[in-house]
């Protein structure tokens, strides 16, 4: 039989393309017309720790997790930033699983890689609901959850028996670190640095979170003083937990890591990556004093934005109403700020310094103007809630599709194209 000419198979690509395209769109119509209206008549928290539960039943049968992988799967697009591999750059933003409850599922579910946490280190309730919000028209929400998590040393074990089980993602997997409500801010430090030890063997990379606006005092943390002291103390834990190897990398000074398949497959030797994940309301001077910090500190990375305290303008009462709300608001409303504090990063290290990008992405579009702003990954949690389990899948691809239409190679290659328009 002969084999099929080059034309032939783009023109299978080209339809198989189609076909994939018409069925995940349709997905994604089925979502949103029949079963987000069913979950949104449900409130909000209670139908996210539904979910997480049923996500934990899916993560412990493969089966189920086979089925979703093939709905859900994204097409591959790698990158490898400080030193660690992703299979594509759309990731789950911290916030969605926070007790490690659904670590094997979000593979299954096309990301290309996730951010647990916020996690603490003591035990922690977090705020008195209710807690959570949805602005439906603007496709927001609010959140004042205040750290609700089980504490390191619970997530740690959960980490710890998802790969001893064998069900450990081939993702990278990094851990959001907040500060324990009842910790002093000049005792953040080591509250800080308690978290990191213990979850050290299991996370690919840490992020900071100074940022929140639902601890008390948190975000005073952001200033350069309290938080040079926080990366003092954690890249100080860092070196002593990796034999004391302080490997950097040249002049960007970034973390040179192994690859996070040798990481996941239990080479624990390496310096983890330290990312700073910074707030909306900042100003560019503010900014600009923590990326001061990025040399001294070895900041692998900065992920913008975390949810913001302002509140857009509306006539309408309902969106009043849940805009009175105390808490950070995350969704479309962010997509704007967000995108112009990436091109800021972008622009002021020169696009040395990686940068996740966060806020108000729903679609293809949004994630491609992140990336050519200065972001090289980009995080879904509002858009996930809105757009349903398909979302990662559709925006992978959707970047692929621009990448070909532009003769691009790479995410890396689109990244910051347009910060300086």
């Amino acid at each position: 039989m002969p084999l099929p000419s080059e034309h032939q198979t783009g023109e299978f690509h080209s339809r198989h393309s189609r076909l994939d395209l018409r069925h995940s769109s349709a997905v994604s119509w089925f979502y949103r017309n029949f079963i987000r209206p069913a979950l949104f008549a449900v409130d909000s928290e209670e139908i996210h720790n539904r979910t997480l539960r049923m996500l934990n039943l899916a993560s412990r049968h493969p089966v189920l997790r086979d089925a979703l992988a093939a709905f859900y799967s994204a097409p591959v697009l790698p990158t490898n930033l400080f030193g660690v591999s992703f299979p594509n750059p759309v990731g789950l933003a911290a916030g969605m699983d926070k007790h490690a409850a659904a670590v094997p599922v979000w593979e299954a579910l096309g990301f290309g890689f996730v951010e647990l946490g916020g996690v603490t280190w003591l035990p922690q309730p977090g705020n008195p609901a209710p807690r959570l919000f949805r602005a439906v028209a603007d496709r927001a929400l609010i959140n004042r959850m205040g750290f609700n998590n089980p504490g390191a040393e619970a997530v740690a074990a959960n980490l710890a028996a998802w790969r001893a089980a064998g069900r450990w993602p081939r993702h990278p997997v990094g851990i959001n670190l907040g500060k324990s409500k009842i910790t002093p801010p000049k005792e953040a430090p080591e509250d800080y640095a308690n978290s990191f030890r213990t979850l050290w063997p299991h996370a690919d990379f840490f992020v900071v979170n100074v940022s929140s606006p639902n601890t008390p005092d948190l975000r005073q943390l952001q200033d350069k003083g309290a938080l040079d002291e926080i990366l003092a103390a954690l890249q100080e834990a860092n070196q002593a937990l990796s034999g004391g190897s302080d490997q950097t990398s040249g002049g960007s000074n970034q973390l040179s890591v192994i690859s996070n398949q040798s990481s996941v497959m239990g080479n624990r030797q390496s310096p983890r990556p330290i990312l700073v994940k910074v707030a909306p309301d900042l100003s560019f001077e503010a900014l600009d004093e923590i990326l001061e910090l990025v040399s001294p500190r070895r900041i692998a990375g900065i992920v913008a934005t975390n949810t913001t305290i302002e509140r857009p303008e509306t006539p309408f009462p309902e969106l009043k109403r849940v805009y009175a709300e105390n808490g950070g608001l995350s969704g479309r409303p962010l997509r704007a700020r967000s995108t112009e504090l990436i091109r800021h990063i972008h622009r002021q290290s020169q696009g040395s310094l990686p940068i996740v990008g966060v806020g108000g992405i729903f679609d293809a579009e949004d994630a491609w103007e992140k990336i050519t702003a200065g972001a090289s990954l980009v995080q879904l949690y509002t858009g996930l809630v809105y757009e349903g389990p398909g979302i990662a899948k559709a925006i992978a691809r959707g970047v692929r599709e621009r990448l070909n239409a532009r003769g691009l190679r790479s995410v890396k290659e689109a990244v910051g194209m347009a910060s300086y328009q």
